[in-house]
């Protein structure tokens, strides 16, 4: 049986109180000693007690620093064992899919910087490098013979593979930790006209982090080799993106990431 641990804010408030005992009790009986002019006692008095609430507020600020740095400290850890978990679930699908690794590395950077040219936030930076990192996680329930398949898929493998953004959603719903991020993995297929998938968003229905995603998304995958075609190259894949405002992407993420990959 876990032993009972006693809240922060309980130790604190103790620590304050023995610190104000001991200050009563030591501070008057140094004051008899000092002070015999009894017409200075009551300026005394006055001193002593600027003086208690100068020390007790540097007293708390220190024991409540205390905690908060431990706290700050653990939650550190915690982010740091949630990454290493993300970072293992891409392993894990890169050894099933041996061309998700690169691509993945790739557009995680690509989504990072342009989440810095749109001013998110360093938190709002850490959601969208997350759900970078997870966006074709959903694959990981997919058959090897559509994971796999050298070519071209066929309209029935293209309806299980449309349905990757709805399996990742399922295999981390319950990670609570990641629901800012899973908005990427799920949405990133959606194309601002509607006619994306897997739920037909239109326009700002679609999650800001998945719009984001996606601009960089279908440019790695314009501008990488296949088995069944060769490479775009940088300017014909920024003229697709471009062509794609609108239509595709959110008019002003597409803008500002062309901008981006052309200075």
């Amino acid at each position: 049986m876990r032993p009972h641990r006693v809240p922060p804010a309980v130790k604190i408030a103790l620590g304050y109180l023995v610190f104000a005992v001991a200050w009563v009790l030591v501070s008057d009986r140094v004051l008899d000693a000092l002070v015999s002019d009894a017409g200075l006692e009551d300026c005394w008095q006055t001193v002593k007690g600027t003086v208690f609430v100068v020390a007790s507020a540097v007293f708390v600020y220190f024991l409540t620093r205390r905690y908060l740095d431990r706290a700050e400290a653990s939650t550190r850890r915690l982010a740091e064992a949630y990454d290493e978990t993300v970072a293992g679930w891409a392993a894990a699908l890169d050894i099933r899919d041996h061309s998700t690794g690169e691509h993945t590395a790739r557009v995680t950077a690509l989504a990072v910087d342009l989440g810095r040219r749109l001013g998110l936030s360093d938190d709002e930076i850490e959601q969208l490098r997350r759900g970078a990192i997870l966006h074709d996680i959903g694959k990981m329930a997919l058959p090897d013979r559509v994971l796999s398949k050298p070519g071209p898929l066929d309209e029935e493998e293209w309806a299980l593979m449309r349905q990757h953004p709805d399996l990742a959603v399922q295999m981390l719903t319950d990670v609570s930790f990641l629901a800012p991020a899973m908005v990427v993995p799920a949405a990133h297929h959606e194309r601002w006209d509607g006619t994306g998938y897997p739920r037909g968003l239109v326009g700002e229905e679609i999650p800001f982090y998945a719009r984001v995603f996606a601009v960089v998304d279908v440019y790695d995958a314009l501008t990488s080799d296949r088995t069944y075609r060769k490479p775009a190259t940088k300017a014909e894949a920024l003229d697709h993106i471009d062509r794609g405002a609108g239509a595709h992407f959110d008019p002003d993420v597409a803008h500002e990431f062309v901008a981006m990959m052309r200075t």
